[in-house]
């Protein structure tokens, strides 16, 4: 877990993705949609991508692709992240991280 920690260190939000991810594609464009600029690390094109990947599925992120962290914080894969957005809790997480201004 040491390697994801210091991956999402000091960034607002970071996802972990796959380019050929449908999903993870879906979850890009939303939090892009708000005006954020996420960190995003493909998996399939990074140097220790398997290694990441094995770190995400220790920390319980089963898929492991996509995976979200917001300030810092894992928020989970594509359900948590739409569970967020529909509750309208989506949009305050990204302004409290500092990733869109409102």
């Amino acid at each position: 877990m040491e390697m994801v920690t210091r991956m999402v260190a000091d960034r607002p939000v970071v996802i972990f993705s796959r380019s050929t991810c449908c999903m993870s594609h879906t979850i890009k464009t939303l939090i892009s949609g708000f005006g954020a600029n996420p960190t995003v690390y493909e998996l399939d094109e990074i140097q220790n991508g398997q290694k990441v990947e094995r770190e995400l599925h220790k920390m319980g992120c089963k898929p492991s692709v996509p995976v979200v962290f917001i300030a810092q914080q894992l928020i989970g894969g594509p359900n948590e992240v739409m569970t967020l957005q529909v509750k309208n809790q989506l949009s305050p997480l990204l302004i409290r991280a500092g990733a869109i201004w409102i």
